[in-house]
């Protein structure tokens, strides 16, 4: 990003707006230097006081600045080496909701096939998931993952475009097995964090073949939705796994 580009967000509100705390507006221009690419995901902030000073701000303002974006998820610090921008999710693994036929917890990513790709019209409830107009275009995908060879989780998403244009005629066999580093690297969209809903449900004849499970077997429906820097929804993915194979623990202090 140009010195102007970064002068422009700066100034775009050179205080805070009535009600408005200090730390709170300041909290929002450096998120808008994040979002606006200027430190990308995975680098280091400058020092705080050379911010502070940037700012025209208290050091005390500018750590409260600080201290509200790693809450939100969007910066993390690291002990004796600064605050840095959140390198996003990874895989965000569904895995952690199943234990299938290998015994433990899975240390290996599963394999990944795309079953299927096409561009069509958003329905009412994936248009409102991803903040589009009904009908406006999302590039629908299946694809199948696969544990030492068996399928084990069957996932409909859809992505919002011209955001991930370049999704559609990309080969899938280069994408690898993850897909948020592949929106990150091909898309320059970084998924900072994910909501998940889990649901009881039966396999379709069409679901239960492809996971070589019997029509009507019992399943765990996973619905995701993933959000960008920007806190925007950009992916919306269903996950469907064997019921039988669900595992899930949750810690109440």
């Amino acid at each position: 990003m140009t010195a102007i580009r970064s002068a422009q967000l700066t100034a775009g509100a050179a205080q805070p707006a009535p009600g408005q705390s200090r730390y709170g507006w300041l909290a929002s221009s450096l998120r808008a230097r994040i979002t606006h690419g200027e430190w990308v995901p995975g680098t280091a902030l400058p020092a705080e006081a050379a911010l502070a000073k940037e700012h025209g701000v208290a050091l005390g303002t500018l750590r409260q600045a600080l201290a509200l974006l790693v809450a939100e998820g969007l910066l993390e610090r690291r002990h004796g080496r600064g605050t840095f921008v959140r390198a996003g999710l990874g895989g965000a693994s569904m895995l952690r909701f199943f234990r299938f036929r290998h015994g433990g917890e899975m240390k290996t990513t599963p394999a990944s096939a795309i079953l299927s790709r096409q561009v069509l019209p958003a329905d009412p409830d994936i248009a409102d998931s991803l903040g589009l107009p009904v009908g406006a275009s999302v590039l629908e995908m299946q694809r199948l993952r696969s544990v030492a060879g068996e399928p084990c989780l069957l996932e409909q998403i859809w992505l919002p475009l011209p955001a991930f244009d370049v999704l559609k005629d990309s080969d899938p066999g280069a994408w690898g097995d993850l897909l948020y580093p592949l929106y990150q690297r091909l898309c320059g969209v970084t998924i900072n964090k994910a909501e998940d809903e889990l649901r009881f449900g039966l396999l379709t004849h069409a679901q239960a073949t492809l996971l070589r499970l019997e029509a009507g077997h019992p399943c765990v429906q996973v619905s995701r939705s993933a959000f960008d820097l920007g806190g925007r929804c950009v992916e919306v993915r269903t996950t469907l796994g064997d019921a039988y194979a669900f595992h899930y623990t949750a810690q109440v202090r």
